[in-house]
């Protein structure tokens, strides 16, 4: 992902990405203790705003850090980072710690310490190169029991991906058990007979907004959509394999630890719900 661009939001103020100070007992640096959101956006207008706020919401809950702004406020301060920074193509990237308190301390501190919030954007390229198809790996999940919570602490899908990196590949895919679970930087959807299927709902998986939209718009084009166990065997054997997120959009697997998914390119089920997904961006309607 690209540079940061110029403004940034640090604790109620607009100020240069450069100046902000964050102090070295915050907790989002000494213990990963914090939760995160990245929000597309796409010619100015933030795409899939509402579960996006609503999964920073339920990450906030989930780790009992009080929630620092209202929905109306949030809204505001991504619409202020959009225009501030020139509009366009961009992820807002927010960030909320427990905030930092006098002394390193594994306890939670008092309601004194208030949460520290930080918000950026950074351009995104558009359309996403990767709707040409990407090479995967496979490795083993190896990261916490509660994957459902969008944590900063992301040290076992930062490996994940720099064994990706050095294979040439794109993304890791992650398998727990022997069951998919999903992607070091997002969700995993295959594809069996026409039909759309990911890993249930639990805590290995983060609950997927963009898989989410994917879902409904398959839906509308007439395809199956279903919530499975998806066994090793299952994912290799797929017709079809994509990955998705939210500034990646959906890309097609087309080689999995050195193998051809289906025929080696982008499959017809991913070419159809592709250009549902890219043309919903903009409310237009899918040729």
């Amino acid at each position: 992902m690209a540079a940061p661009l110029p403004t940034a939001w640090f604790n109620g103020t607009y100020m240069p990405i450069a100046e902000v100070r964050i102090s070295p007992l915050d907790r989002a640096f000494l213990y990963g203790d914090a939760v995160y959101e990245v929000i597309p956006v796409f010619a100015g207008q933030s795409f899939l705003l509402e579960p996006h706020l609503t999964r920073l919401e339920r990450s906030l809950r989930e780790l009992r850090i009080r929630s620092p702004h209202n929905r109306a406020e949030w809204v505001t301060l991504i619409d202020g980072l959009i225009r501030k920074n020139g509009g366009g193509n961009l992820a807002v990237y927010l960030q909320v710690s427990r905030g930092a308190d006098v002394a390193r301390d594994h306890a939670f501190p008092g309601d004194h310490v208030p949460p520290t919030v930080f918000g950026m954007a950074m351009p995104i390229s558009e359309p996403h190169p990767d709707r040409h198809g990407i090479r995967a790996i496979t490795r083993q999940d190896q990261r916490w029991g509660r994957c459902d919570i969008k944590s900063t602490a992301l040290l076992a899908n930062i490996l994940a991906r720099e064994d990706a990196s050095a294979a040439g590949a794109g993304e890791a895919i992650l398998l727990r058990n022997g069951l998919l679970s999903e992607g070091s930087a997002s969700s995993v959807i295959i594809v069996e007979k026409s039909a759309l299927l990911r890993p249930p709902a639990g805590p290995e998986v983060l609950p997927g907004t963009t898989t989410d939209a994917v879902f409904a718009l398959a839906r509308q084009c007439g395809l199956r959509c279903g919530d499975e166990e998806i066994s090793e065997k299952r994912l290799r054997g797929a017709d079809e394999i994509w990955v998705a997120a939210a500034t990646r959009g959906i890309a097609p697997v087309i080689e999995l630890d050195g193998l051809p998914v289906g025929n080696g390119s982008p499959g017809p089920v991913w070419r159809q719900v592709a250009a549902a997904f890219e043309a919903s961006k903009t409310g237009e309607r899918a040729p």
